[in-house]
């Protein structure tokens, strides 16, 4: 029987600056899946970009080979992507396009699969 697990990495925080999840370690898993959903978004706040980032150790940290996502500041905007071949630790790098004013509100989900 295969094992999957869900965390929730950030439920219901605001942010208005750029901003890493915290690190979560998932060497068990050979398939990890992010769920970003934005719950809310200010005025002002303009799209962000998403960069998935991998560790050896959860202490220094790459990015990972896919490509950046970009995700408009709307509520109710959401976007999944698939990391694989990614050591151990996991975590996002969420960063703020320059022009962003405004403060976004996040539901961040990760999904291991054995």
């Amino acid at each position: 029987m295969k094992r999957s697990f869900t965390a929730v990495i950030e439920q219901g925080n605001t942010y208005d600056t750029h901003f890493e999840t915290e690190p979560y370690e998932a060497g068990w898993a050979t398939e990890a899946r992010w769920f970003l959903r934005i719950q809310d978004a200010s005025e002002g706040a303009g799209p962000i970009l998403i960069r998935p980032e991998i560790s050896p150790d959860g202490l220094l940290w790459l990015a990972d080979e896919g490509p950046t996502q970009r995700i408009e500041a709307k509520a109710g905007e959401a976007i999944t992507f698939v990391q694989r071949e990614f050591g151990n630790w996991l975590r996002l790098k969420i960063g703020f396009e320059e022009k962003s004013e405004g403060s976004i509100k996040f539901l961040i989900y990760l999904v291991l699969k054995e």
